[in-house]
């Protein structure tokens, strides 16, 4: 009994984190596991839970992440702020890198998926730090011009990368268009959506074969993420593009020293 009500408070807590993650991910225009993943791995120990591993934890990311993407795109559909010449391009790829790197993560050492993963919050948190480019509030997306060659070779890239640590990539995949691709802020978040869907049911078919999503824990995670993840979008379209990408980056750099002080101290 005692069992069984732990782990319901456990489901509770999950289904708040969920809850406020997708609120975040549709403001920001990511699948939001740069920022599950933290939560997961240390609120439940701040509240009386044992540490999750982080095979479990990134499992489920992935199915947040997903949730995340697809009701953030439908948003951003209606916004006009999605190239589908961009996701045709880099969907498929991703979606391939992501399904070798998801599958594979099961063989990868705790240790090492957490290297990864900071190391990779650190090198999005500074692009969008220190990098800027000159763009519209609110681009055409009909005008959008695409270098296919960049485009593959991030999503190869992020699809691989992110497939390891059981993400769609966005916190990533984002900073690599505006910067590296050459996308608007605004086109690049909506696309990036699009994009993670398939990156993200790659992970989800590499660690589901791999038994690596309990979806016990995956059910208030489906259940609180969308209604989250709506408001959001619907929010982040009048937020300006400048304090979008701040947001987004101070998000990504706690997340990165959280995780490297982890590191170091364990």
């Amino acid at each position: 009994m005692i069992l069984a009500g732990k782990l319901m408070a456990l489901i509770f807590l999950i289904a708040a984190l969920a809850l406020l993650t997708g609120f975040l991910s549709g403001l920001l225009g990511i699948g939001g596991g740069i920022i599950m993943a933290p939560l997961l791995l240390f609120i439940p120990p701040v509240m009386g839970f044992e540490t999750l591993p982080m095979q479990l934890v990134a499992g489920l990311t992935v199915v947040q992440g997903l949730l995340a993407a697809v009701a953030g795109a439908f948003v951003h559909f209606r916004l006009l702020t999605v190239s589908m010449r961009l996701c045709k391009i880099m969907g498929p790829v991703i979606f391939i890198a992501a399904l070798l790197g998801g599958a594979g993560a099961k063989w990868v050492a705790n240790e090492i998926l957490l290297i990864v993963f900071s190391m990779l919050a650190a090198i999005a948190a500074f692009l969008l730090f220190t990098r800027r480019v000159a763009e519209e509030e609110y681009p055409d997306v009909k005008q959008v011009v695409i270098n296919p060659g960049r485009a593959i070779l991030t999503a190869v890239a992020v699809g691989g990368l992110g497939g390891l640590v059981g993400q769609g990539g966005s916190f990533l995949l984002i900073p690599l268009m505006i910067y590296y691709v050459r996308i608007p802020t605004r086109i690049a978040i909506g696309s990036n959506l699009v994009i993670v869907i398939f990156s993200t049911v790659a992970g989800i078919i590499g660690k589901s074969a791999t038994g690596q999503i309990d979806w016990t824990l995956a059910a208030p995670i489906i259940l609180t993420v969308i209604p989250g993840t709506l408001l959001g979008s619907a929010l982040g379209h009048r937020v300006q593009v400048l304090l979008l990408r701040r947001i987004l980056a101070i998000l990504i750099a706690v997340a990165a020293c959280r995780m490297w002080w982890t590191l170091l101290v364990t």
